[in-house]
């Protein structure tokens, strides 16, 4: 298999962590969708990362779809339960650390249009739901030592990857003096290999 992903991507990074926890052995292949040489297109049609190209070809798309490949094509180390209630849960929680990451790329996007012609409102109200789903992940969390209680999952890759986006494109956004649950997460997530194996580069 080869994944085509970047290295700063939050839900690229998701996969290759979901690869490494599951010892999968896939080609990374490093593909920007933004420069003008870009092949992501030709693999997936929204022109989005990451995309996994399956040993026949096939591409699969969207990192919620991989992530959910992944777990059943390798019935091993799995990072979604298996009772279908705490499946659900678990992908709640996937939802809500995706819409993070996605609203975090739209605003970082947005500032890199001239400053006359960036959307001050639009930005705020994508800020505001940064600050609105890290309210409700750290009342969630609560002092549970992972997202689903005891078990590390797929929750608590999702919300690792998001916080690391945070931490990668607004420094200035204070959530671990916030939400210092959050903060104890994350620094039990760095000490996982796959971690630290795909933290993003400094920028």
């Amino acid at each position: 298999m080869k994944l085509i992903a970047s290295l700063t991507s939050p839900f690229a990074r998701k996969v290759r962590i979901v690869l490494a926890e599951k010892h999968i052995e896939c080609e990374l292949q490093i593909d920007i969708p933004w420069d003008a040489d870009t092949h992501v297109p030709e693999y997936n049609p929204l022109g989005k990362i990451p995309v996994l190209l399956l040993e026949d070809g096939t591409p699969l798309y969207d990192s919620r779809v991989i992530v959910e490949y992944l777990d059943h094509a390798a019935p091993v180390h799995n990072v979604l339960p298996k009772d279908a209630r705490s499946h659900i849960v678990a992908k709640r929680w996937e939802a809500l650390a995706d819409g993070v990451c996605e609203a975090a790329a739209t605003i970082f996007l947005e500032k890199k249009r001239p400053e006359s012609q960036q959307n001050a409102e639009w930005m705020l109200r994508q800020e505001q739901k940064i600050f609105r789903a890290l309210e409700t992940i750290a009342s969630d969390l609560g002092d549970h030592p992972w997202c689903m209680g005891d078990n590390y999952s797929l929750a608590d890759i999702a919300v690792g990857c998001a916080l690391g986006y945070l931490e990668l494109r607004f420094p200035h956004i204070q959530w671990r003096e916030a939400h210092p649950n959050l903060a104890h997460l994350m620094s039990r997530l760095n000490e996982r290999v796959s971690f630290s194996n795909t933290a993003p580069p400094v920028q």
